[in-house]
């Protein structure tokens, strides 16, 4: 019980450290600041992209991110508990199981971001060109 306190105290501190370093306290502007010599990204004076789309990619992006990396870390523990089982079938049959489970919400999670740009992609490309295509197709007041 004491390594663990010791390891889990050793993994915020470290974590603390990677933080808190100058390396991630640097700003760099994206191309289209006002300022791009900034000190944070509030100085930067970024124009403003109201468009839906980045905003909502952004957002899945991280979600399904987030759930990948979950996958990874099952897939790990399920082989640290599959090299501990000590050849105890339940055991080996159990680290088995959390393996498959681990890979298959990675595949899930690929899937599910393929889909999701595929379908926000064609959803705002569709909803633009329909957009265009209509207001050019009305007839003229002029009648002709």
């Amino acid at each position: 019980m004491k390594i663990r306190n010791i390891l889990g105290a050793a993994v915020i501190a470290l974590a603390g450290s990677i933080i808190s370093s100058p390396a991630f306290a640097a700003v760099t502007c994206p191309p289209n600041s006002v300022n791009s010599t900034a000190d944070t990204l509030a100085g930067c004076n970024v124009t403003p992209d109201n468009s839906l789309m980045p905003t909502i990619n952004t957002i899945i992006s991280v979600i399904i991110g987030v759930l990948g990396l979950v996958a990874v870390v099952v897939i790990i523990l399920g082989g640290v508990s599959y090299t501990t089982s000590a050849g105890d079938p339940g055991k080996v049959k159990k680290a088995k199981d959390t393996i498959l489970y681990g890979i298959i919400g990675l595949v899930v999670a690929i899937l599910a971001f393929a889909i999701v740009n595929f379908v926000l992609s064609s959803f705002f490309n569709n909803s633009a060109v329909n957009t265009s295509s209509t207001a050019s197709s009305a007839p003229s007041p002029s009648g002709h």
